[in-house]
């Protein structure tokens, strides 16, 4: 499709992310053994052939295709001359933009991962989990999970733990809890919890930070632990850890970054708060019923989501 003046193929996104993959892999060789001439394939595309070089100490390439890599039964056609050139001029202009883009933004994520690492005295971390407590008047007490895999939120990770065993509000107890809850999980190797994190960025302060590299310590593990400290206006100012506060607001990509995962973690969390505390306020509906009582509403709500559902299936 045609809009706007610019040429949009649905995959076109797709088959630059695939090109710029199947190229960073000999990049990376060439950073190892400094061979700055080889070829890429990518299949069912083409082959190119690629010349790296250094420039002001940064990496830098010249591609060129070799050779087309599609089947004998499909046909490629060059237009010469008219609308169709100019068609083929706009589409080389978006993909060499695009892939400027997808460039760029990696750069970023990578620059900031391995300044963060410098911060924090860290390799870069790869894999960051986040963890935050949700209560309503010290009830309803959940907890959440987020994950961020080099410098992305990683939604297929994400965690959600329901607080058992606490009459109270009480956050340290809670943080814990779920650390233990999480840990013992991956100490056991049970599936969906055997990734180790390089990085554990607590919603808290020192003491919510102490209180995860006790737990930690009580599994036989040590990892870097950090609480994400905000201001009276509950925006992001500083990590902290065992040596104390490290400024970020004079950093803007780190700033932007860690506000970025303590959003995430708090967003997570509030919404299976609340979806939990609505499946209740339903179930108590059900415990009208005769026969049902509070667990078996709550168990009922859990499989059939609505209280519209169950009636349905009772049918």
């Amino acid at each position: 499709p045609i809009g706007e003046g610019r040429l949009l193929p649905p995959d076109t996104q797709k088959l630059i992310s695939e090109i710029y993959e199947m190229a960073k892999r000999p990049m990376d060789h060439y950073m190892a053994t400094g061979d700055d001439d080889f070829s890429v394939a990518v299949p069912g595309l083409a082959r190119f052939r690629v010349n790296a070089y250094r420039q002001r100490g940064s990496m830098a390439a010249v591609v060129r295709v070799v050779s087309f890599d599609i089947p004998d039964w499909q046909k490629i056609h060059i237009p010469q001359r008219g609308d169709n050139v100019r068609l083929v001029e706009l589409a080389c202009k978006n993909a060499f933009e695009e892939a400027q883009r997808l460039t760029g933004k990696e750069e970023r994520v990578n620059a900031t991962l391995t300044l963060l690492g410098k911060m924090l005295a860290l390799e870069p971390p790869k894999r960051i989990e986040s963890y935050d407590i949700s209560n309503i008047s010290g009830t309803d007490i959940v907890a959440s999970m987020v994950v961020f895999q080099d410098g992305r939120p990683r939604k297929s990770d994400y965690k959600k733990f329901k607080l058992e065993g606490l009459a109270n509000q009480d956050d340290y107890a809670s943080m814990r809890q779920v650390v233990t809850r999480r840990f013992a999980h991956f100490k056991a190797g049970d599936k969906g919890f055997e990734q180790a994190p390089d990085l554990l960025l607590i919603d808290g302060g020192v003491v919510h930070a102490n209180t995860v590299v006790d737990a930690l310590r009580e599994l036989g593990l040590v990892m870097p632990v950090f609480g994400m400290v905000k201001d009276s206006k509950h925006r992001t100012r500083a990590m902290v850890g065992k040596d104390g506060e490290i400024a970020i607001d004079m950093h803007k990509g780190i700033f932007k970054f860690v506000t970025e995962i303590q959003d995430e973690v708090h967003r997570f969390s509030i919404e299976y708060q609340r979806r939990n505390r609505k499946s209740k306020s339903y179930a108590v509906t059900l415990t009208k019923v005769p026969g049902i009582g509070e667990k078996k509403a709550e168990n009922l709500m859990r499989k059939f989501k609505t209280v519209a559902n169950v009636k349905a299936a009772e049918m």
